[in-house]
């Protein structure tokens, strides 16, 4: 397990990361709708979710559902979580990570990053799953990508974290990423809980990974030596 904790990595091209605190209001205020709204849990995400099989066209769901076309759920998907555990830890990762991705893009090129790496990892579930009738929620998959785009943006930036059994450790991100991308690939092929969408977090990782070099600001050399140069000063 690794939950990350704090980065520090000051923004440069904007005051406030709206993109990623409007994504997590909006995340937080549908996962309040689904078990305290009108509708209920199992109508929401049978409306929201993604279900592989209803998208391949092998399975249908009653009348009214979903709520949206079945295409549009690769997206809907991404705002629904299944328990307050599920949304707090999206939510971390994207409080610690996103507002500097999304500082190297810009807030609208950084929601659509979101959605694309997401939606993304939605299809590779679906491709893989041996389960296509059950419902994919959550935003891990995007997530993911964003995890990924910091990893290529920031690589020798140290963040605090806690691993395994809650030990709080201060590393650099391709050790503290780069283990919880192995934990995923040991989980997807080795046979991890089969209730988390494995194959959707890797999938969304590697989308983010190639997306990144394409949406990023473009590169400016003496602010990159200058970023260096304050990230590597004492704190």
């Amino acid at each position: 397990m690794f939950l990350p904790l704090h980065d520090g990595v000051p923004l440069k091209h904007m005051k406030t990361p709206l993109a990623t605190r409007s994504l997590i209001a909006a995340c937080t205020i549908i996962y309040l709708l689904t078990f305290h709204g009108p509708l209920g849990a199992d109508a929401v995400v049978g409306g929201l979710g993604f279900i592989p099989s209803v998208l391949f066209g092998t399975e249908l769901l009653p009348d009214g559902s979903p709520f949206v076309p079945v295409e549009l759920t690769l997206a809907t998907n991404i705002f629904l979580h299944g328990s307050l555990f599920h949304l707090i830890g999206n939510m971390l990762f994207f409080w610690v990570f996103g507002d500097n991705v999304e500082d190297a893009m810009g807030h609208l090129r950084f929601i659509l990053f979101f959605l694309l790496c997401g939606m993304a990892a939605s299809l590779a579930h679906a491709f893989i799953t041996a389960e296509p009738h059950r419902p994919l929620i959550g935003a891990s998959g995007g997530v993911s990508g964003v995890v990924a785009a910091y990893l290529i943006l920031y690589p020798r930036v140290k963040i605090w974290g806690l691993f395994l059994k809650g030990i709080p450790l201060h590393l650099p991100a391709y050790w503290t990423i780069g283990f919880w991308f192995v934990l995923q690939l040991v989980a997807a092929f080795m046979g991890g809980d089969e209730s988390v969408g494995w194959f959707a977090h890797l999938g969304g990782f590697i989308v983010g990974a190639i997306l990144i070099p394409f949406m990023r600001r473009r590169y400016d050399p003496v602010l990159a030596r200058v970023q260096a140069q304050e990230l590597q000063a004492p704190r």
